[in-house]
């Protein structure tokens, strides 16, 4: 079977036997050129799925040779690629007939590369086995197209989209998404859809992204939207992670103010605090020439028109340094202030004194305290808060009037007010010349009837007279000339709140009622107040401010009224207004503010190219909260009960009650960490301490409440004493206060029937707005008892008479030396103590009903005189009764240096040692001048 040949490989043979027999003796040459070249086709197309490897070639590759059936010659044997880059190879698949098929040799990504060219060639077998002489064909092109593979998901180009649109407005598009696909072909890296993922939404989106809003939105309802967006590409792939779209709604441009609060809260002790750190002026894009911005801080109901020192006038007059003198015609209610007591009162916000009338109050002044001896020069100054009269016709307010008394009714000077004009009448007394001098001074201001509170001071200079509203001056628009008025012996009546008519009528009474508030109403004879006092005492506490001034642009300009009450703001630029009005601030000086609201009132005016106003700005209203200040406790402590015996009452300088007084102030504050409240002492001045008497007023006759003008110097004080206690008063520290109090001096050259003098003690800080405790002070007279009868036997003396020593009651260090010296003088008068003795016992009972007049003070110390009685000869002169009584006057000088309490001037030591040795000579003057030079037992105790 193996040797058997097959028909069909044996027909072949015989074939190419034939040919090579007929081709014997033909030159070699000839059998080359009849070989020919491969066939294929110029060009090809083809097209590969991405991440496959079959070509889909159009036309087929195909080889032909002119050669087949020779064999080899005819034979395709490979197809080549010419192109290193190209990833793709050639293969025979039939060498007969030329088939071949187009592989891609490694992995095709279509979004790296769509298309791929290169040259294709065809080889034969060549001339036999060994493939020498292989022809190849012509270059052939091949274009392939790379199909793409829906395998990328689509990508929103951002991570977040945010729009705004102004609300009752319909947009076509609001803004536009966008999302990519990585796909190479268009039909998947085209974005063919976006759709709204999050349900019930007010808006739309287009296949191209572009979002709007389906109805009309409001500002109101809600101010943002947050919506989820997706994407589709063309193949309806979706992608992986949605987009979120912010949409802000905002209302219709108004030209204004935004980015300020309606409330800034103020907390005492801060010093200044901005009111506006975010505030700018929208325009809605308007081209602008000018703005103008005027902030008004109301503070109409704080007290007197805002937050001033509420301290009393005299206080207040002290602390500016007005000039001393002035009487007070509207003080506070008092025993020795009586007139005011009926009038109607409003403490104001502030404890401030304030006197309202209503037309039908009025006070006469008293005599004793009306101003006398009013000269060419002196001021009238009053706090006045007055509106329209009722009525067409309105009468005569009268402030302040001076008429006659009885049967005339004569004007000599007053204030009033009439139609919101204030006039200031003065009638000249009649001198040589008889005659018109000016008279009536009259001013027509908006202040007078604006129903504020504002500070009136009239410096009457004759004939010049000028007035001072809130600091500013005004000169009388008319002046009216009257004759003078004749001398008289009337006399004349000073009122406040009306004028009185005590003649001319059948019953005298008050007339020309004002209506209005009144405070601090005073009249200083012999000068003029100066500007400076003027603005002083009238000064807020409170205002507005400007911070770091050197920030501010070139072009601004601002413009404070006197009081800060009011700013202007004046710039070409909105960008440097905006800047300015962000450093407006409000700035409260006062350690204890009237807590409470201040209204904050902006007007705006804008002016553009070539026009008055081309924006309305719409009115900011707003108010500063004053938190309320940690209130301060005023405490008074000290001894409350003081014993000292009578010689100490009768001395020149009395007894010091409060020498041991303390005053300190604390306030709480609240601690973080323990969650307890803590006490921390706070420093301020005080405006006045009052020492009452309690029970019977003080008897002139025999006693007296003091204080040395000495004690005063170098300090803001100044005291007045009457029957009922005394008052310092005056704005000062409260160590000055103390030191004060400390050298009040209580007298009593009478106290035989006196046994304790009771008296109360309190203070204050702002006219009354704190106080203290009550501190009541009890002073206790200690008396001598009475001398004790002796036995008769004691009348027949023994041969020898022993002195009996009671026992010491030693109450202080001092005492040693005090019984040192008593031992001594004992001693010393035992030689004639026998001969005496009788005759000094007879004394001692006669003298007993006068002892008090002849005791010797022993400084700071109290002996119980029951406890010794030493009988003493008071004819011995050895050093007994001289060193006795330079050594009481020694110890009375020490005890009165150390009653002075810190007053370290010369004046006052000086004083008080002229005191001591006057004292000292009026004692032996008198024990001279009774004949009784000896010592008296009862009145000497240890």
């Amino acid at each position: 079977m193996n040797n058997v040949i097959p028909c069909g490989y044996f027909s072949l043979l015989m074939i190419h036997s034939v040919l090579s027999l007929s081709m014997v003796g033909v030159p070699s040459r000839n059998i080359r050129s009849l070989a020919h070249k491969p066939w294929i086709e110029a060009s090809y197309h083809g097209v590969i799925t991405e991440n496959m490897d079959t070509v889909l070639l159009d036309p087929p590759l195909v080889a032909l040779d002119k050669d087949a059936p020779v064999p080899y010659a005819g034979e395709i044997c490979a197809f080549k690629i010419n192109g290193e880059d190209a990833p793709f190879e050639a293969v025979v698949l039939n060498r007969t007939s030329g088939e071949g098929v187009l592989r891609a040799s490694s992995p095709v990504d279509c979004e790296s590369q769509k298309e791929y060219t290169f040259i294709i060639q065809a080889y034969d077998c060549g001339a036999g086995p060994s493939g020498a002489n292989w022809k190849k064909s012509h270059k052939a092109v091949v274009h392939i197209q790379v199909d793409d593979v829906n395998e990328f998901s689509p990508i929103f180009r951002e991570s977040l989209y945010k729009a705004s649109i102004t609300e009752g407005k319909i947009y076509d598009s609001i803004l536009q998404v966008e999302a990519w696909d990585q796909d190479c072909s268009p039909q998947y890296s085209q974005i063919c859809n976006y759709e709204i993922v999050t349900a019930g939404t007010p808006f739309a989106i287009d296949r191209n992204g572009n979002i709007r809003n389906t109805e009309r939105l409001s500002y109101d309802k809600q101010q943002s939207y947050k919506i989820m967006v997706t994407a589709f590409d063309c193949g309806q792939k979706r992608a992986k992670e949605d987009v979120v779209v912010h949409i802000e709604v905002k209302p219709v441009c108004k030209p204004g103010w935004q980015g300020w609060n309606k409330r800034v809260d103020y907390e005492p002790g801060t010093g200044s605090k901005q009111l506006f750190p975010k505030m700018h002026l929208e325009t809605c894009g308007g081209p602008l020439s000018g703005v103008k911005a005027m902030v008004e801080l109301q503070t109409n109901h704080i007290g007197k028109g805002c937050d001033r020192e509420t301290y009393s006038e005299k206080s207040l007059q002290k602390l500016c340094g007005a000039a001393s003198g002035s009487t007070d015609l509207l003080p506070a209610p008092s025993p020795s202030t009586n007139w005011t007591a009926a009038l109607l009162t409003d403490s104001g916000r502030d404890s401030d004194l304030i006197y309202r009338f209503d037309g039908r109050q009025a006070a006469n002044v008293p005599d004793h305290v009306v101003p006398q001896n009013l000269t060419d020069q002196f001021t009238i100054a009053t706090w006045m808060k007055h509106g329209p009269s009722p009525g067409l016709r309105a009468e005569k307010e009268t402030l302040l009037c001076s008429s006659d008394k009885t049967e005339m009714n004569r004007h000599h000077y007053s204030l009033y007010v009439h139609n919101c004009r204030l006039v200031f009448l003065l009638r000249r007394d009649f001198t040589q010349l008889d005659t018109f001098r000016p008279a009536e001074f009259h001013w027509k201001l908006e202040q007078i009837c604006d129903k504020e509170w504002h500070y009136y001071v009239i410096n009457v200079e004759f004939p010049a007279v000028t007035l001072f509203v809130d600091g500013v001056t005004y000169e009388p628009y008319l002046v009216t000339d009257d004759w003078p008025i004749h001398a008289s012996k009337i006399d004349t009546q000073l009122t406040v709140g009306a004028c009185w008519q005590g003649g001319e009528v059948a019953t005298p009474r008050f007339t020309q009622y004002f209506r209005g508030s009144l405070s601090g109403l005073t009249i200083r004879p012999g000068r003029i107040e100066t500007q400076k006092v003027i603005s002083c005492l009238q000064a807020c506490k409170e205002g507005l401010d400007i911070n770091s001034l050197e920030s501010l642009a070139k072009d601004i300009k601002f413009h404070f009224n006197p009081a800060q009450s009011v700013l202007v703001v004046e710039g070409e630029d909105v960008d440097s207004i905006n800047t300015a009005m962000t450093k407006v601030s409000y700035i409260n000086s006062r350690q204890f503010p009237t807590p409470g609201l201040r209204r904050l009132h902006i007007t705006t005016t804008v002016q553009c190219f070539g026009e008055d106003t081309c924006l309305s700005i719409p009115d900011i209203k707003a108010v500063v909260m004053v938190l309320p200040p940690s209130e301060p406790r005023i405490t008074i402590a000290g001894s409350n009960r003081l014993v000292r015996p009578a010689s100490d009452l009768r001395g020149p300088l009395g007894v010091a009650p409060f020498k041991e007084l303390h005053i300190t102030s604390t306030v709480m504050k609240g601690d973080g960490f323990a969650r307890r409240p803590g006490v921390m002492e706070v420093m301020h001045n005080l405006d006045y301490c009052d020492v009452l008497v309690i029970g019977e007023e003080l008897n002139p006759d025999r006693e007296s409440l003091e204080i040395q003008h000495s004690a005063l110097l170098g300090k803001h004080l100044d005291a007045t004493n009457s029957t009922s206690g005394i008052s310092i008063y005056g704005v000062d520290s409260m160590a000055h206060y103390e030191q004060a109090l400390r050298q009040v001096r209580y007298r009593n050259w009478r106290p035989a029937n006196l046994s304790e003098r009771r008296f109360r003690l309190t203070c204050s800080e702002l006219n009354g707005r704190y106080t203290s405790n009550e501190f009541n002070l009890e002073v206790s007279v200690l008396h001598h008892s009475a001398p004790v009868e002796h036995a008769n036997h004691m009348a027949v003396q023994p041969q020898y008479m022993r002195p009996v020593h009671h026992p010491l009651m030693m109450h202080s260090l001092n005492s040693h030396m005090s019984a040192t010296v008593v031992i001594v003088v004992c001693i010393a008068a035992l030689v004639v103590i026998v001969v005496i003795g009788v005759y000094r016992i007879h004394a001692t009972h006669q003298e007993g009903s006068r002892e008090d007049e002849d005791e010797v003070k022993d400084a700071e110390e109290e002996w119980d005189n029951s406890a010794l009685t030493i009988t003493v000869n008071p004819m011995e002169n050895i050093g007994g009764p001289q060193a006795l009584g330079d050594e009481v006057r020694q110890e009375e000088h020490e005890e009165e240096e150390e009653l002075v309490g810190g007053v370290t001037s010369v004046e006052s030591e000086n004083s008080d040692e002229e005191e001591d040795d006057d004292e000292g000579r009026e004692a032996a003057k008198e024990r001279k001048q009774k004949g009784k030079l000896g010592w008296d037992s009862s009145s000497i105790t240890y």
